[in-house]
């Protein structure tokens, strides 16, 4: 009897040991948050686009090249006011007060930066979104002009087409109205504007909702009198981007064209067999 009680107490030792937890370390409850940063209706921006399976170095060349011209256009001073997390502010021990500091600094870090890159679930596609007081347009076309003009020597090696977006909007009927309402009536409905000849251009990956043909046409309406379309002579082209379920417009110049349609690869280095519409 006496053998037996000691055989059942080791094996309920040995239980014991085996169903031993480890233990995890402790979180704050009810603190889940992401750092990504997302494309949100009323955002300009640029997209850009790349060689296969390097998004990760042409985003790292786009901030560089961004950045730059950054300080080139609107000074030193704007480009690098960016605000920088500093691990030595995150040491107290006070785990909420530390998740609230970070969540501070990263949030003052999205609101600071010109330029701030977001991930996209599309292949070979970048977008950056940027604030004032950058312009999206004029800031793609003095990228592309000096470029063209050997102002500047390549800096790029897997960067393709900048497009720039003047505002962002959701891929549906509704938000194509209101994005194009706001992007059209500078150019297009101010006081005292004179007729122009306009193109539109649209660009859709990923999305099955928003037909081509019909997207042309409400654009075309929203323009309106006494504007003209004329495809191949146009003073204004239109260009409308969708994405997933993200869409964007903007407005560009006559010298489109002349410039490949802003695709930096083919600026510096023109194909001599392939047109600069088929590439990404």
């Amino acid at each position: 009897m006496e053998e037996t009680r000691k055989r059942k107490s080791d094996e309920m030792s040995g239980q014991g040991a085996n169903t031993r937890k480890t233990k995890k370390p402790w979180q704050m409850p009810g603190k889940k948050f992401s750092s990504a940063p997302s494309i949100n209706p009323g955002d300009a921006g640029i997209w850009a686009t790349c060689d296969m399976h390097r998004e990760g170095q042409c985003t790292a060349e786009l901030k560089d090249l961004f950045n730059d011209y950054a300080g080139l256009i609107y000074g030193k001073a704007t480009a690098s006011n960016a605000a920088v997390l500093d691990d030595a502010q995150l040491g107290s021990d006070d785990i909420e007060a530390e998740i609230n500091k970070e969540m501070q600094g990263l949030q003052n870090f999205k609101q600071e930066a010109l330029f701030v890159p977001v991930k996209i679930d599309v292949r070979c596609v970048l977008f950056f979104k940027t604030r004032e007081p950058v312009e999206p347009v004029s800031f793609v076309h003095r990228v592309c002009s000096d470029a063209m003009n050997k102002v500047t020597s390549q800096k790029t090696r897997h960067v393709k087409r900048l497009t720039p977006m003047t505002r962002m909007g959701k891929a549906t009927e509704k938000s194509l109205e209101e994005v194009a309402k706001a992007v059209l009536a500078p150019v297009f409905h101010r006081d005292g504007v004179s007729a122009q000849k306009f193109a539109i251009r649209t660009t859709i990956r990923n999305n099955h909702a928003m037909m081509r043909d019909e997207v042309i046409k409400r654009v075309a309406d929203l323009v309106g009198e006494p504007h003209t379309v004329d495809l191949k002579n146009y003073d204004q082209l239109i260009l409308v981007d969708v994405y997933r379920m993200i869409l964007g417009m903007s407005i560009v110049g006559r010298d489109y064209e002349k410039l490949k349609r802003f695709n930096i690869a083919e600026i510096y280095e023109p194909s001599s067999t392939a047109d600069a519409s088929k590439t990404p």
